[in-house]
């Protein structure tokens, strides 16, 4: 029966698991468990356990299910991205504020961060470089002015540009991450600017 529903769209079929076809829920859930293990990739990096986050994934999933709505909501797979992003998140917080280790789930300048169009990592220098327009010779940084700026990052983001931060380095854009955070584009833009203007500037302070 499940090979049926793929003829389908979802929101049809969400119509059709409100009536009562209850079959749907578990087609839906595995036709979107890529999707959540993708997120659980992208979200590993904040420091977070990979099963654990799947978990949350599916549980996001399953609350994108229930509480969709075709009238007031975008598509199911933008709703469904954003309930998952959004429960990943929160299980990301909640385990940092158990362990009290903030600066170790910062995000290293030398670790991986995202893939770029060629599918080769970059690094949150690399990131860097390329949003502020500053040299390679500029971001070379030692282990030692590394570990001070990532200190300094953890000092002087506020704790909304620090969350915005997180997301944009799961490669979120600033739209998504608006959503993910219940606030509006625009001081989710503004915030990004901020971050990448505070860090543009203890780099110039590493340098001299």
């Amino acid at each position: 029966m499940n090979n049926d529903y793929a003829q389908y769209g979802d929101e049809e079929l969400i119509v059709r698991l409100r009536d009562g076809e209850e079959a749907i829920t578990e087609y839906l859930m595995n036709k979107y468990k890529n999707l959540v293990r993708s997120k659980a990739q992208s979200m590993y990096i904040l420091g977070a356990d990979s099963d654990d986050l799947i978990q949350e994934g599916m549980i996001g999933l399953f609350k994108a299910l229930r509480d969709y709505d075709s009238g007031r909501d975008a598509s199911f797979f933008t709703f469904a991205d954003l309930c998952v992003s959004r429960q990943m998140y929160t299980a990301v917080q909640a385990s940092r504020r158990q362990k009290h280790i903030p600066l170790n789930t910062y995000v290293s300048l030398h670790g991986s961060v995202a893939t770029n169009r060629e599918g080769e990592q970059e690094t949150l220098l690399d990131v860097l470089q390329a949003q502020t327009g500053m040299s390679p010779e500029d971001l070379v940084i030692d282990k030692e002015n590394a570990s001070r700026l990532e200190q300094e990052i953890e000092k002087e983001l506020s704790a909304f540009e620090k969350q915005v931060l997180d997301l944009y380095l799961t490669g979120m854009g600033y739209q998504q991450i608006a959503k993910v955070l219940g606030r509006d584009d625009k001081s989710t833009d503004n915030a990004l600017q901020r971050i990448k203007t505070k860090l543009k500037k203890r780099l110039g302070v590493l340098r001299t």
